[in-house]
């Protein structure tokens, strides 16, 4: 007693506590229940709306579950035009089951449960929920099972109104098939009339019919396999399904002649109208396993062209890192090289430019190229840096061709020979012979050369005259080697014009070790292009000559490589 009095006081705030506890423990297992049945929120709407995705019915699905068994989902659409689908087709297809589906998640709803369908679906309010369902007979009541079904319809069109939702299963079933059916008829006129939502099963052709010729109707069926001659417990919604009686019938074993004297019962008419129906459903199937088939196949497509992407991306990027790697070798074997032409120059400038000393200043250099060649070796299509020093050609290329003499055949470099370098113009004489080494003297300079870079003559060495070349022509000349481009654009030009600076800049090219230079002169006619091919093809020093890649230029530039 005394606990009880010191707690009557405090009865309001354990009420109210007690009722927060209660809205959190039925919150909670609202949450439990929504995992377990697979539940989403779907888009709600304030008024009638039906489009749901995925659909199952969560009794139904716990239980196959348990069984280790899946579900087979449903997509149901209705809309303002089409409020009322008639669902045709074979007995234990799942028309029932479909239509306890739709009841149950739309009272789910709209008792504040999350349903069992995809987030994706859509699902509005009804104002009411009729469901007649099963059969009401009794005997206290002395209703049959017709009875029952038809005080069911009448309390549906007393109290339904725009806004209702309606559930009705074997629709005009219990009694006669001819009047039942026309009842049933009547009572949806009425319904589609008020404007009411509903779903219906049916066996009678009358109701097929009228939802197809009727604004606001709808057909459905469930889908068969004909082949395996089983269900499906696929909706399919837009044509009428078949009850499959005869093939059922076959399947169970009845006689032939039982199942030959129904058909001429019924008549050719009503059969062939069940043939379609079976066509119907038939072409269906396989339009929807075409389109299945279509769908994989282009998300395959998308995977791959996902992964084209990516591995273009990637070559790509690897592409950038391999051309910046070549640029920052290349530029290391070009530093290295303009410390050579550096450290050349100056042995040239001390040497006052005396032939024999630029040979044998050329004579390191090459070397030295070769050697930057061998270490730079895995960058080959960037070709050389450097290039070898060419032999002038006999004509209008070298101012100086009439000091040379041909020799049919290359004599034996002895002691006392007259020689010329590889090359070179001066006339010098063989003191000593060593192996493949000679020692020859140009002039005042005496120098170590291969015996294979010389060549015996008969004419005979002049008296050696220091070169009169300044230090400023020098100066020049580096300086017009620092400004050199490896390309030249003679477009626009004529012919005798473009051979002419051609020349000079192959010259330049030469003298600088240049490895490839590139020649723009356009398309145009090909006279251009034709005329300063012929040009390369004569002149010495040139290993090759090609167009250019066609995405810098194709036919338009000649990429020419030098030795």
């Amino acid at each position: 007693t005394a606990i009880a009095d010191e707690l009557r006081p405090h009865i309001p705030e354990m009420l109210a506590g007690a009722g927060v506890i209660y809205n959190l423990d039925f919150i909670n297992a609202k949450a439990h229940y929504a995992e377990a049945v697979g539940a989403s929120l779907p888009n709600l709407h304030d008024r009638e709306e039906m489009e749901w995705y995925h659909a199952c019915h969560p009794v139904l699905k716990l239980s196959l579950e348990h069984q280790g068994r899946e579900i087979v989902p449903i997509d149901i659409a209705l809309n303002r035009e089409t409020r009322i689908l008639v669902i045709s087709g074979p007995n234990a297809g799942g028309k029932s089951v479909c239509l306890k589906t739709v009841g149950t998640i739309q009272y789910m709803v709209q008792c504040g449960l999350l349903p069992p369908v995809h987030d994706n679906s859509h699902i509005g309010i009804f104002q009411d929920i009729f469901v007649d369902i099963g059969d009401d007979q009794s005997f206290e009541d002395d209703l049959s099972t017709y009875s029952s079904h038809l005080r069911s319809m009448k309390f549906m069109l007393q109290r339904g109104r725009k806004g209702t939702l309606f559930l009705i299963d074997e629709m005009g079933s219990g009694t006669e098939p001819q009047i039942g059916g026309a009842l049933a008829r009547a009572i949806l006129e009425q319904m589609n009339g008020k404007e009411m939502w509903g779903i219906v099963t049916t066996h009678y052709q009358i109701l097929k019919q009228f939802a197809e010729d009727t604004i606001g109707l709808i057909n459905g069926s469930m889908l068969y396999d004909r082949h395996l001659m089983q269900p499906m417990f696929k909706l399919s919604i837009g044509n009428p399904g078949s009850s499959f009686a005869v093939e059922i019938a076959r399947k169970i074993g009845l006689p032939a002649e039982i199942i030959q004297s129904a058909e001429d019962i019924v008549g050719k008419e009503y059969m062939n109208l069940d043939n379609y129906l079976l066509d119907i459903t038939r072409d269906k199937r396989y339009w929807e396993n075409k389109r299945t088939a279509i769908r994989q196949k282009e998300k395959k497509l998308e995977q791959m062209l996902a992964q084209y992407a990516e591995d273009a991306d990637q070559l790509r990027s690897k592409r950038r890192e391999i051309i910046e790697e070549a640029r920052t070798e290349a530029k290391k074997i070009l530093d290295s090289s303009n410390a050579v032409i550096e450290r050349t120059i100056a042995d040239i400038k001390e040497a006052n430019a005396e032939r024999e000393k630029t040979l044998e200043a050329r004579r390191k250099l090459k070397e030295e190229r070769i050697g930057l060649e061998r270490e730079g070796n895995r960058y080959k299509d960037s070709n050389s840096l450097l290039a070898k020093v060419p032999k002038k050609k006999k004509g209008r290329h070298n101012a100086q061709a009439d000091n040379r003499e041909a020799t049919p055949a290359k004599r034996e470099v002895a002691v006392g020979a007259n020689v010329r370098l590889d090359g070179g113009s001066t006339v010098g004489n063989v003191l000593e012979v060593s192996g493949k080494n000679a020692l020859v003297i140009f002039g005042n300079l005496k120098t170590t050369v291969k015996t294979d870079r010389l060549t015996v003559t008969d004419a005979k060495p002049k008296t050696e005259t220091k070169s009169s070349i300044s230090m400023q022509t020098i100066d020049s000349g580096y300086e017009r080697q620092l400004q050199f481009k490896q390309e030249i654009d003679v477009r626009g030009m004529r012919a005798d014009e473009a051979i002419q600076a051609v020349t000079y800049f192959i010259d330049d090219a030469i003298r600088f070790s240049v490895a490839r230079v590139r020649i723009l002169h356009g398309t145009g006619t090909g006279a251009l292009r034709q005329a300063i091919r012929e040009l390369l093809s004569t002149t010495s020093g040139i290993s090759s000559y090609h167009d250019e890649d066609v995405r810098f230029g194709g036919a338009g530039i000649t990429v020419v490589n030098l030795k």
